[in-house]
């Protein structure tokens, strides 16, 4: 019981900032825009998140089965760690990416077809992270998918299913994109920097790896400025009240001042925390200040 609360506690840390944050403020732009649909947001909210609960499952069968996780610092696996078979973790990763399409089926439906090649994309993008012969996550490239598809194409996306025009909202949505999606990536960022020494061991270059560890903590604190230059330019493009969204920057600079300060090993955990509490905080408050506005 205690190692599956483990897993649950680490798997959360990435999914549900990174899942219902584009939703917020993807749906935040829809009403400002005086275009908000409560059910299309709702089906935007279970894709997003079906979707992130399914790249947790694929990247812990992938790395699991690749042994990548076999000398593991961060939160638990559950194939590395004999917690689950790889055969159950797959079968989860593909329920979740089922339930994904489902409810992206249904948002095509109401809007365009052309979102079936948008989410078959996503599906595979999630799916060949780690999976594949050659995973780009591998490669050096998983901050691209993330920053793309779990900033970009989510909130993006989910304003434009309920607005269903681009104008200012589709400029909104881009900018508010790029925020979240930053702030994803710094996620991933401090995930990897903690795992430099054995994704390098198990030949798993990440950027991390291939940035060094002096450059990789560099590079999550031009992410979280990042995030504040797309903050700043939505509020620009919209309200002056989405500066509201700047308290994201209590929990962001906190765990900055851990990365930046040489923190190793288990003491980067915390960071994936605070990281993920300053994402949700970054659309939370900024949602609220369109809302207002």
């Amino acid at each position: 019981m205690a190692t599956a609360a483990h897993w649950i506690a680490g798997a959360r840390v990435r999914t549900l900032p990174a899942a219902v944050a584009p939703v917020v403020i993807g749906t935040a732009v829809a009403v400002y825009d005086d275009r908000g649909v409560w059910w299309r947001a709702l089906l935007a909210a279970v894709v997003s998140l079906a979707l992130q609960v399914g790249v947790n499952y694929a990247n812990d069968y992938s790395d699991g089965i690749r042994g990548t996780d076999d000398e593991r610092v961060g939160p638990l696996r559950l194939v590395g760690s004999g917690l689950a078979t790889p055969a159950a973790v797959k079968r989860a990763a593909l329920l979740s990416f089922g339930v994904a399409a489902v409810a992206g089926l249904a948002l095509a439906a109401a809007t365009s077809w052309w979102l079936v090649l948008v989410g078959a994309v996503s599906v595979l993008a999630a799916w060949y992270y780690t999976g594949g012969s050659k995973p780009y996550g591998y490669l050096g490239l998983g901050e691209v998918m993330v920053f793309v598809f779990f900033g970009l194409v989510a909130v993006v996306g989910t304003t434009w299913v309920q607005t269903e025009r681009w104008g200012t909202a589709g400029w909104a949505s881009v900018a508010a994109g790029a925020g979240v999606g930053a702030l994803a990536c710094a996620i991933l960022v401090a995930n990897n920097l903690r795992d430099i020494p054995t994704d390098e061991v198990a030949g798993k270059m990440t950027l991390a790896v291939r940035l060094g560890e002096a450059r990789t903590r560099g590079f999550y604190a031009v992410l979280v400025g990042l995030s504040v230059a797309a903050l700043v330019v939505l509020a620009a493009l919209t309200s002056w009240w989405a500066l509201l969204g700047l308290g994201f920057l209590l929990p962001a600079l906190a765990a900055t001042r851990i990365v930046l300060g040489g923190a190793q090993g288990p003491a980067l955990i915390p960071v994936l925390q605070k990281t993920g509490v300053a994402e949700l905080a970054w659309a939370v408050l900024a949602g609220v200040g369109l809302v207002v506005g």
